[in-house]
């Protein structure tokens, strides 16, 4: 069977079965709000991904049963810690079943506190850049 490679978040969703349309959009709009208008939505790892400034800050995917969010960070974990205990959750990711009602506020807050840590990222790349450029 070929693998099939998507090439908006439009045609991800498209291939969801119907069942999981609502909550994967509710999830995508929910993230489309938390973040800047200039993010950019994009396919990366074959999955809907969000880019604010260059830098990666959230993926979403959906599955059978659960959706998942891509990277919760040991950080992000941390800071979540009691609201993520009835999830299931691994090194990098939370599942939240498909069979219960989309967590939006908790979507929404861990897709603020990755935010910050990229724009952290990219503060500190720039700052990177900026110092080697004054070395030369």
């Amino acid at each position: 069977m070929a693998k099939v490679k998507f090439e908006s978040v439009d045609a991800y969703l498209a291939a969801q079965p119907e069942a999981n349309l609502g909550a994967l959009a509710l999830v995508r709009s929910t993230i489309r709000k938390t973040l800047p208008k200039r993010a950019e939505e994009v396919i990366s790892y074959q999955i809907p991904a969000y880019k604010v400034d260059g830098e990666t800050v959230v993926y979403f995917a959906g599955w059978k049963k659960h959706f998942s969010l891509y990277p919760v960070t040991a950080p992000a974990a941390a800071a979540f810690a009691k609201e993520l205990e009835p999830y299931k959750t691994s090194k990098g990711a939370v599942r939240f079943p498909l069979a219960e009602a989309v967590p939006v506020r908790l979507v929404s807050r861990i897709t603020k506190f990755l935010a910050a840590q990229a724009a952290e990222r990219a503060a500190a790349k720039v700052a990177k850049q900026t110092a080697t450029k004054n070395r030369q």
